[in-house]
């Protein structure tokens, strides 16, 4: 089978496509047809070596976390799909996306809206989940409250700021100035260019600030924070675990910070909303899978529109 494959840690040049052997579901994995799969900055940090104590050493490796398309068969021990099901799948770091087919655990596999394209489906896993859980389980969030979303108009603020709406809350969305209109047609109430104005030093105070892209800290937006405000990011690292220590032991202002596991009731809880037209997944640019290079190129600009994915059947 044709695969994005990479031997060695470092740049877009490490990067090849090749043919694998196709995989044999395990008891317990589904075996997909790959349609169409998500690229995440968690794709090319992996393909950088920035996550090679989780990754390891061992190669070739094929890339890609989250996937859509259609089960080829299932393990004796997964009831649930069976040939022909239209899927989305995620594999976290086991990778094995960029292929046209991937083994992955029954427990990760999730039935795909009808409504929505095999491009969309696959955008959906990494930037939905990740908004989901940080808004509602780390944020507590509700109506009426002042949430803000650093980072609205990429992948995972364009899904958190539709959640944030959903949840009647008061949104305010930061981006550039070219993506105002998407991210206020999302549901934003207001929007702040981060070019023009420093959100921390605004004077506004938030119930929930969501960097969804990790580049102001949390000693930047306590300021910025209501008393018992919580401030969420996506990126895990020293300061942000001692930072969510100190703050677990006081009352006030807490930090959090987001690693997605997944969760059927969530998935369902996404699906559902999607389904019904109630969330809609924001696609930038759809590449062939050859073109890979160019899609990670354009990922690491950090000026995409809500997802890329790879077509890749």
């Amino acid at each position: 089978m044709k695969a994005v494959v990479f031997r060695a840690y470092g740049a877009n040049d490490v990067l090849e496509i090749r043919d694998m052997p196709k995989p044999s579901p395990g008891p317990d994995e589904v075996l997909i047809k790959v349609r169409a799969a998500g690229v995440n900055p968690v794709d090319w940090k992996v393909r950088k070596g920035e996550a090679r104590f989780l990754t390891g050493w061992k190669f070739p490796k094929i890339l890609g976390i989250e996937s859509a398309g259609e089960v080829v068969e299932a393990g004796p021990h997964v009831a649930t799909y069976k040939a022909g099901d239209a899927v989305i799948a995620s594999g976290s770091l086991r990778l094995g996306a960029y292929a046209e087919y991937v083994a992955v655990s029954g427990k990760n596999v999730f039935p795909k809206p009808e409504n929505i394209s095999f491009e969309e489906a696959a955008a959906i896993p990494i930037a939905g989940m990740t908004a989901t859980v940080a808004l509602r389980d780390k944020g507590r969030i509700g109506p009426g409250k002042k949430v803000l979303i650093n980072g609205a108009s990429g992948g995972v603020g364009t899904f958190a700021v539709q959640i944030a709406r959903l949840s009647d809350a008061e949104v305010t969305g930061v981006c550039s100035a070219g993506n105002a209109e998407l991210v206020k047609d999302l549901g934003a109430d207001r929007v702040i260019d981060y070019r023009e104005q420093d959100f921390t030093k605004s004077g506004a105070r938030y119930d929930i600030i969501f960097d969804t892209v990790s580049s102001r800290s949390f000693g930047e937006c306590t300021r910025a924070l209501t008393a018992n405000g919580v401030y969420i990011n996506t990126l895990p690292s020293l300061s942000i675990f001692w930072n969510i220590f100190k703050t677990s032991l006081l009352p006030g202002k807490k930090a959090f910070t987001i690693m997605v596991g997944h969760k059927k009731a969530d998935m369902e809880w996404l699906c559902g909303h999607i389904g019904a037209g109630r969330l809609k997944v924001v696609l930038d640019r759809v590449y062939p899978l050859e073109q890979v290079k160019e899609a990670f190129s354009y990922s690491e600009t950090g000026r995409v529109r809500g997802k890329v994915v790879l077509k890749v059947i």
